[in-house]
């Protein structure tokens, strides 16, 4: 992303968050390899928060992702940007408030899989829960959002590319698409490497 031009639309607001999640929880994997320390972390809650990183920091951040990303393009329907928008923040922030504290638990000994705990376990287990609910809103929210749009039937118009995209998708067919993709062949009309529908517009008309 470094000089070019990022739009900071709601798919590429939970593809940072999974590129910040993702390398998180990849770093702390490398503290569970290390046999002198994994003595000490293993099957503590810094497991269970590297797994939650790695698998709904990675995994599920990124699907919510596309999943914005295609909407569109998959229904015809547009959902309310602004409310993805706050709906992926929260979903970052409540994710990091519900997970960066057992990090925490499990460096001070608090084990996985145990109902019940010590006193000073309390107040990181009950910040964890807190933000926990804030996650879960924000992905509520993020949900509804999108099937909120059926109902608004904010269509999209046929040939809509709300990204700006150059690629085939984008340009060459309807939203939803043709059963067939595309109903005549495409004729590419710029470079293989143009992604940004305003500059090529601009490079080209020149």
């Amino acid at each position: 992303m470094y000089k070019g031009q990022v739009s900071f639309t709601p798919p590429m607001f939970y593809a940072l968050a999974f590129l910040f999640l993702f390398t998180i929880g990849g770093l702390t994997g490398i503290f569970l390899g290390a046999v002198a320390l994994d003595i000490h972390l293993h099957d503590t809650y810094f497991v269970v928060a590297h797994f939650h990183y790695v698998m709904q920091g990675g995994t599920i951040v990124a699907f919510l992702g596309g999943l914005h990303h295609w909407w569109p393009k998959s229904f015809g329907v547009m959902y309310n940007q602004t409310i993805a928008n706050i709906a992926a923040l929260g979903v970052f922030i409540g994710f990091n408030g519900t997970f960066f504290p057992q990090f925490l638990l499990g460096l001070r000994g608090m084990p996985r899989r145990y109902a019940t705990y010590d006193e000073q376990f309390v107040e990181l287990h009950s910040y964890s829960t807190f933000w926990s609910g804030i996650l879960g809103i924000s992905i509520f929210i993020a949900v509804m959002n999108l099937f909120w749009s059926f109902i608004k039937k904010n269509k999209v118009d046929p040939g809509s590319n709300p990204w700006g995209g150059m690629t085939l998708e984008w340009t060459h067919t309807s939203s939803p698409p043709h059963p067939h993709n595309f109903e005549e062949e495409p004729v590419l009309q710029h470079g293989p490497y143009d992604y940004d529908k305003v500059i090529v517009e601009k490079t080209y008309k020149k």
